[in-house]
């Protein structure tokens, strides 16, 4: 299930992403031969005035064709007509705005469903002398090889017991208070998560921080959460701040983790792949719908921002041909072009295969 939901996921992502390629190409006089729905082999298509609309057999995107885009057709046999029509052939204020017509579709639609999460009701921290009655205590960490790494992240805490004692009021500072007051006798821990309510026993151990080695702790870092709804018009202001912040984030760690990348001291435990973002997928469908949309934003900006980078085969390397043609007034030759275009696919292939690598690794250990 959860790589059905991941392709699911993957596949609308790519498809607003290449359907803003394609409208802006549209928009600006451009010619579309094709706008594919999934990648060939081809199942069926259809034509719908200029343009081929196909239905392809692997579920996993979609691809739009423009007219001249490679810039080595020999165009010269065509009425003049048709060569203006060419990608190449258009303003370079036109070129960049196809090629931008992706990434920003992968924005708006991040903020269309932070939007729709806030409206909903979004699961939000609260202070403890704040919270409410429907206040809810959960996980959302654990220390590594603790002994409350048996509790799954986003699992809501309803008890928690040792003897004939029991946790009366449910937030993190009374938690930790119990914990010191009972141990090291061990805990019954009633938990629920994915529409199941589990219990498990955990007994609180020494030597888990460096700042309180003697102190015992289950190693759970937990919050008191609410669903907090908003009107239409404070979800759509909130909805645009965290697609702002989150933006930013993401790029300050890519362009981070690319740094180390390039001098060989990058944790490639800290970032995940497809295999690693298929369990994630999971996960966060298991803890509900909200959660899930809200995960498919924070997908959809990581692919807008990874798009963006300078770098030969994404929209932000063709982007940076553009704006060199457009300072130099010189076309960058086809052949050439064509070459930083490979040798791009390859690095992004090279970097992909050492982040899967890690994953799997993660998986086994």
């Amino acid at each position: 299930m959860s790589v059905l939901l991941f392709l699911l996921v993957l596949f609308v992502l790519i498809l607003v992403h290449e359907w803003g390629h394609f409208i802006t190409a549209k928009k600006t006089g451009m010619r579309v031969d094709e706008f594919g729905i999934g990648f060939p082999p081809r199942l069926f298509r259809w034509r719908k005035g200029e343009t081929d609309y196909s239905l392809n057999l692997l579920p996993i995107g979609g691809f739009v064709k423009i007219f001249g885009e490679n810039g080595v057709d020999d165009l010269s046999a065509l009425p003049e007509a048709e060569r203006a029509r060419a990608f190449g052939a258009r303003p370079k204020w036109a070129q960049a705005l196809v090629l931008i017509a992706g990434v920003t579709m992968n924005m708006l639609l991040a903020w269309v469903l932070f939007t729709v999460t806030f409206m909903v009701g979004m699961p939000t921290e609260v202070d403890e002398t704040t919270a409410t009655d429907n206040a809810m205590l959960m996980v959302v960490g654990t220390l590594p090889d603790s002994p409350a790494s048996v509790l799954p992240y986003g699992s809501e805490i309803t008890a928690v017991t040792s003897g004939d004692q029991s946790l009366t009021s449910l937030s993190h500072t009374e938690l930790s208070t119990f914990v010191g007051e009972v141990a090291p006798a061990p805990l019954l821990v009633t938990y629920t998560y994915a529409g199941e309510t589990n219990t498990v026993e955990i007994t609180p151990a020494q030597g888990l921080t460096e700042e309180d080695p003697a102190r015992y702790i289950i190693g759970a870092q937990t919050a008191l959460v609410e669903n907090v709804s908003l009107g239409p018009v404070a979800a759509v202001v909130e909805g645009a701040k965290r697609t702002y912040t989150s933006t930013i984030a993401i790029a300050i760690g890519l362009v981070t983790f690319l740094k180390q990348a390039i001098v060989g001291t990058a944790d490639y435990s800290q970032v995940s792949g497809p295999i690693g973002i298929v369990g994630m997928v999971g996960d966060a469908a298991k803890i509900g719908l909200v959660t899930l949309l809200n995960f498919t934003a924070f997908i959809s900006l990581n692919l807008a921002v990874i798009n963006l980078l300078p770098v030969p085969a994404l929209d932000g390397g063709r982007l940076l041909f553009v704006a060199i043609e457009a300072i130099t007034r010189k076309q960058i030759p086809p052949a050439w072009a064509g070459y930083l275009n490979l040798a791009g696919f390859v690095l992004l292939i090279a970097l992909m295969l050492a982040v899967t690598y890690s994953d799997i690794t993660k998986l086994i250990t």
